[in-house]
């Protein structure tokens, strides 16, 4: 076992722990949003974090019908051209919460009397101190260096804010049923194995659309710095732009999705690039469209917009899974530290 195995096994327990303690501060972000009626978020991040900032795109936008765009913090740290940010909340997603970069485009938005939010596992950090709001993600010190549990946790508080705006029962309802999904993912451990094999080579293709566009971003990036894997995560409709001339007969393709507007792309996908003898394999939450020997399937019953929280679950097991294969230890990454301060 590593570290970041124990850490992918304690995602129950901390999603509990959020669903719980997170209630009041949630609610009075939601509440300090309806009265400042932003017209926006403007979302900062960096590595998993930014994933989580990717998934928020979609779910704001779906949900909430409100607008996200991600930052780009070089623009107010190197280039010294902060974007007019009235009118917008900015929010930074960070566990550590000590990023410059992504303390920087807090302060400054705050500077502009931009509505601030927080949302780190460090609540005595720069980052909490720079925003007018935290949301504390309360996961217990993660000592892995690649990210599992304050990933989720930061997921599953953006699914809780966006719930708290525009209260919906049946969301709420799913949201409580978020701990259960991920023990029913740690259980599809062993299966992952028979998927290990295709993941063996030098790289590989993520692909995704829609709410798991962000899950496919993870899962490669959990790839890449495990098992140093060059993994490269695309939406399908951008992979089909270009991207796809690369593949060739044998190349490993995951694919990750759920039931929803987007899975048909995904079945159509996968049918075109098995046509050209492509290794295609599968992280599905409900049913999927590959072969049962090509695919790991778990049935949540959650939403599609909450399916990135066990499969995100899946694909660091997998990732851990592919990492030992190769002889690599997950714990010790060549060249990265815990906390990567970038400006």
């Amino acid at each position: 076992m590593s570290r970041f195995r124990d850490e992918i096994g304690e995602q129950p327990a901390v999603a509990r722990r959020l669903l719980e303690k997170a209630r009041r501060p949630v609610a009075e972000a939601a509440e300090r949003l309806r009265a400042a009626r932003p017209t926006g978020f403007v979302i900062a991040a960096r590595g998993s974090s930014d994933h989580a900032a990717l998934y928020a795109k979609y779910l704001f936008g779906r949900r909430n019908r409100m607008l996200v765009t991600l930052a780009a913090p070089s623009l107010f740290t190197h280039y010294g051209a902060p974007p007019r940010l009235a009118g917008q909340c900015v929010i930074g997603i960070s566990q550590s919460g000590a990023s410059p970069d992504v303390v920087a485009v807090l302060e400054e938005a705050r500077r502009q009397s931009a509505l601030t939010l927080a949302i780190t596992n460090e609540p005595d950090s720069r980052l909490a101190a720079a925003a007018d709001l935290v949301i504390s993600l309360g996961t217990g010190p993660e000592r892995s260096v690649p990210a599992a549990k304050t990933y989720t946790a930061s997921v599953l508080a953006l699914a809780l804010l966006s719930e708290a705006l525009e209260p919906e029962p049946s969301l709420a309802a799913a949201l409580e049923r978020v701990p259960a999904a991920l023990e029913a993912a740690l259980q599809r451990d062993l299966e992952l194995e028979r998927l290990v094999p295709v993941l063996a080579g030098p790289r590989a293709v993520v692909l995704g659309r829609g709410f798991n566009l962000s899950t496919a971003e993870e899962i490669a990036l959990k790839l890449t710095e495990t098992s140093y894997l060059l993994a490269r995560a695309w939406s399908v409709a951008d992979f089909e732009h270009g991207p796809i001339a690369l593949v060739e007969a044998g190349f490993p393709i995951l694919l990750a999705g759920a039931p929803g507007p987007v899975v048909k792309d995904l079945q159509e996908i996968a049918a075109r690039l098995a046509e050209y003898g492509c290794q295609v394999i599968g992280l599905f939450d409900g049913a999927g469209s590959l072969p049962p020997a090509a695919m790991v399937a778990i049935e949540s019953g959650l939403p599609e917009e909450l399916s990135p929280l066990p499969l995100a679950v899946l694909g660091q097991l997998l990732a851990h899974r592919v990492a030992l294969a190769r002889g690599i230890d997950p714990d010790r990454p060549r060249a990265l530290q815990k906390v990567t301060r970038t400006w």
